[in-house]
């Protein structure tokens, strides 16, 4: 695919151009079973070639970064977990500290999650977030967010986070995917952030307000579409189709970057 206009930043200075992601439905197909979701081959060897010619590369997920690292062996590429509470860099594992607290009350809410809702996938995301799916029990919807609600507020964690079918319970710690991205392009001259859901709209915002304060000069959105892709993520600067769209536009930038 040619390469849209708004990417030509990266491509131009692309040792000083940093390019984020998230993980499912950018990078991995949206699949019943989180467990199962995979990256397609095509992303991963786009992620390792852009890794290569830009300054930074990063997935930005709400998974923990253990599942992040077993399913992306791509040298060069940060990652960042639960929304920031957690980042792997170089092997090594770094976890904020104010979450160590939080523990004992994610893992009570977890097992109180699993009693109430049997036949609900629970997901234990390590030790630091728990998330409740009805992607496969669309007719519990309502009861799981219910539960949800009340055990977090119960266990003082922060309000669940409303996804794509899915709601998280996690620390009252005030980061995001905004507040990640932002830790990433520090010293950038231009940066991308492609993602899916409601979750990635504050990655957008966060780019945005970097180049509006000057600190960045080129900032870009990038949407990846699906049938259940809100109306924020359409609004992005670049839109494209689903998982093998943003393949094809990783490799167009890699092209690029490296002429």
């Amino acid at each position: 695919m040619e390469l849209p206009a708004a990417l030509d930043p990266l491509a131009a200075l692309p040792a000083h151009a940093a390019f984020c992601v998230d993980y499912d439905g950018s990078l991995a197909p949206i699949v019943g079973d989180p467990a199962a979701a995979r990256p397609l081959g095509a992303a991963l060897d786009a992620l390792g070639r852009l890794a290569t010619r830009l300054g930074r590369v990063a997935v930005v997920s709400g998974r923990p970064v253990a599942f992040l690292a077993a399913q992306l062996p791509v040298a060069g590429v940060s990652l960042v977990g639960l929304y920031g509470l957690e980042r792997l860099e170089d092997g090594e594992r770094w976890v904020d500290p104010r979450a160590a607290a939080w523990v004992p009350a994610v893992a009570a809410a977890a097992d109180e999650l699993v009693a109430r809702l049997p036949g609900v996938l629970v997901e234990r995301k390590g030790d630091l977030a728990v998330t409740v799916h009805w992607r496969t029990t669309p007719a519990r919807a309502e009861e799981a967010m219910q539960a949800a609600s009340d055990v977090s507020a119960a266990r003082g964690l922060e309000s669940p986070m409303r996804g794509r079918m899915a709601m998280e319970l996690r620390p009252p710690i005030p980061v995001d995917k905004g507040s990640a991205v932002e830790s990433l392009v520090g010293g950038m001259h231009a940066a991308a952030f492609a993602g899916d859901d409601d979750g990635d709209v504050p990655a957008f915002a966060a780019l945005a307000h970097l180049h509006r304060e000057g600190r960045l000069g080129a900032a870009v959105s990038i949407g990846v579409s699906s049938p259940e892709v809100p109306d924020a993520v359409l609004d992005a600067d670049v839109v494209v189709d689903g998982p093998r769209g943003l393949a094809d536009l990783m490799d167009a930038l890699a092209d690029a970057a490296g002429a």
